[in-house]
């Protein structure tokens, strides 16, 4: 680590440190609904559940209704959720008590006959590559945005071909195709990505968020000639073919586009930075090092979020951050690890992206791997531990101030390179590791023991299950049923403050006094929907987020058939009062690079685990809603 470094960083945390949190900047959030869900969980129960907004987070109390018929006795003040005895199927809704005055209530919401709800999509035409493989088109990673501004998620799904390819597989694959959906399944737009743009893990990162600050999401990703907006209209040259006889793409030109969350038309376009330059100055002559991309948003002014995309993470590095502002993108700056006194910085990325304020100056920084960038676009600190396939960034010790980073290594050698370490992001001190050797593909950090404050790591190094000290808790693994260990997923799905393990299709809880893992829930045949999870052995569902409700988080899977997304909710009462997830900022974020390359969980930047103190309002202001006509 450079000695610079060290000094700024130190300077930044002490002086940030004694500002009076007013003092510092407010991150732009959006202005949601209440967000009304309610759930059947048995013939004569219905749990009801509603957002709690952070900026009324200390204030607010509850009232609900059925059929326009008050149900609680007295006001609501704890945990946003109801559980009603009944077995009719009625509509709800909630209002806000301000002051001791009531607020307008939301709009009604029906009963849903389950715990879950069926999203129907329709598959794109398949196709056939220029080399006579036929293939066909599959629901792939989703993220949510409010694409119109009315204060509600809607969704962004990508379709991928069958034909997709990792960067390392050479042949031809069908166009990558993004789609705007509602919940009910309305069809906003498509978004044709073209020939120009391979399909598979890592080359589409599409970011949805409201980066304007108008009330309503854009969707920013990697474009190309021939790519189609929402609206039919094409970028560049339509019979463009840049793809190579082994189906690498290895010239033309590239673009970063933005486009219209409601109507998917092109908003903004600009040069993708960096251009590919010479393919063989990525790390090899064939095209495998070149294309590989991530991308997240990040509130680098510590008030509205950039975007920021990437290239290479295995030799050379390359980080671009870009503004989109008053309907132009324009570029903030860039990182090159090729750049004078950036060395320390090659080679030093995963496969997967983290953000947020590391250093306590209220602004967020890109966690990249084993390296991280400051706000401004200079190196924070690079720990020169190498690239590893997963990553997990929040607040998992409560014991102590900031965040923390838990990361597997690929490149563990026994000596210099540890299997997994726990970090201190603000400035890449490991705060305890493992020793050993060899590609440590897997490993997740989340509190799943009551009896450890703070989370608990693992990876698939064979040590065990680790607390926040480094100690070994466990030397069983948590699993997905029979399927062994489980390093993938997870959600905060029943109703404490415990955090599940999602892998495949099923959700599985950790069983302390026991040592071994509990079945919570088989969706891949309930009901007999045949679900099925993405991404092979990543085995992610969809998405992982909490788009409705209360605090806990909902989990949508595709059908084996490609026909419908099924969305999940907890069908569990709570009596921890949270505010929603989307308005903590490391969360929020977090959804937005969840489909970045191998997918990893959201966390928050808040300690939310067994002995957690009330969480402390975030400093955030709301953007004003924009209903699209």
């Amino acid at each position: 680590m450079q000695a610079n470094s060290v000094i700024k960083i130190s300077l930044l945390f002490c002086f940030y440190t004694l500002l009076p949190s007013a003092l510092l900047a407010q991150k732009q959030m959006e202005n949601l609904d209440r967000g009304v869900l309610a759930v059947r969980t048995d013939k004569n129960q219905v749990l009801v559940s509603w957002r709690i907004l952070a900026h009324e987070f200390e204030k607010v109390s509850f009232n609900v209704y059925k059929n326009n018929v008050l149900l609680n006795e007295t006001p609501i003040s704890g945990a946003s959720n109801f559980v009603d005895e009944t077995n009719e199927d009625s509509s709800y809704s909630v209002s806000a008590i301000v002051d001791g005055k009531e607020q307008n209530s939301s709009q009604p919401v029906k009963v849903w006959k389950d715990i879950y709800k069926k999203i129907p999509i329709q598959a794109p035409k398949g196709g056939t590559s220029p080399d006579g493989r036929e293939y066909i088109y599959m629901a792939n990673d989703a993220s949510v945005g409010d694409l119109d501004g009315d204060g509600q998620y809607e969704l962004v799904l990508k379709w991928q071909p069958s034909n997709a390819h990792d960067n390392a597989h050479r042949g031809y694959t069908g166009n990558t195709i993004l789609q705007g959906l509602e919940l009910d399944g309305t069809v906003l737009w498509s978004i044709d990505l073209g020939r120009n743009i391979r399909s598979g893990a890592h080359y589409t990162q599409f970011m949805v968020y409201d980066l304007d600050g108008d009330g309503k999401a854009e969707v920013a990703c990697k474009t190309a000639d021939g790519t189609v907006d929402g609206l039919g209209k094409v970028l560049g040259n339509a019979d463009a073919d840049y793809r190579n006889s082994r189906g690498y793409i290895l010239e033309g030109p590239e673009f970063l586009s933005v486009f219209s969350g409601f109507t998917g038309e092109f908003l903004a376009t600009t040069n993708y930075i960096p251009a590919r330059g010479k393919v063989s100055d990525w790390g090899d002559n064939y095209g495998n090092r070149v294309d590989r991309f991530l991308a997240c948003v990040a509130y680098l002014d510590g008030k509205k979020p950039s975007l920021v995309f990437s290239r290479g993470y295995y030799t050379r590095t390359v980080l671009a951050a870009f503004d989109y502002r008053n309907g132009k993108l324009t570029n903030r700056w860039v990182f090159d690890s090729n750049d004078k006194g950036n060395e320390a910085y090659y080679g030093q990325g995963n496969h997967n992206i983290g953000v947020g304020d590391l250093d306590g100056d209220g602004k967020d920084e890109i966690q990249f791997g084993s390296c991280a960038i400051d706000d401004d676009g200079t190196g924070l600190y690079s720990t020169g531990l190498g690239h590893g396939d997963a990553s997990h960034l929040g607040d998992f010790d409560p014991n102590r101030e900031g965040l923390e980073f838990f990361m597997p290594h690929e490149v563990a050698n026994g000596t210099t390179i540890p299997t997994i370490d726990f970090r201190d992001p603000k400035n890449g001190q490991v705060l305890w590791s493992v020793k050993g050797k060899g590609d440590i593909g897997r490993g997740v950090t989340a509190d799943i023991d009551p009896n450890h404050i703070g989370t608990e790591s693992w990876a698939s190094n064979g040590s065990g299950v680790h607390n926040t000290k480094g100690d070994i808790v466990s030397t069983n693994y948590p699993t997905a049923g029979r399927r062994g260990a489980s390093y993938n997923m997870f959600a905060w799905w029943d109703g404490d403050l415990l955090r599940e393990i999602v892998d495949k299709t099923v959700i599985t809880k950790w069983n302390a006094s026991t040592q071994s893992t509990d079945m919570l829930l088989k969706a891949y045949d309930y009901d007999g929907m045949q679900l099925r999870s993405n991404n092979w052995t990543k085995s992610n569902p969809c998405l992982i987020a909490d788009i409705l409700g209360d605090w806990r988080e909902e989990i949508i899977w595709r059908n084996e058939e490609n026909t419908e997304l099924v969305l999940f909710s907890t069908p569990y009462p709570t009596e921890e009062r949270i505010f929603t997830l989307m308005h903590d900022p490391l969360y929020r974020v977090s959804i937005a690079w969840q489909n970045v390359a191998y997918n990893q969980p959201a966390h928050t930047g808040f300690y939310l685990g067994a002995g957690m103190k009330k969480p402390k309002t975030p400093d955030i202001s709301l953007v004003k809603t924009n209903k699209a006509k």
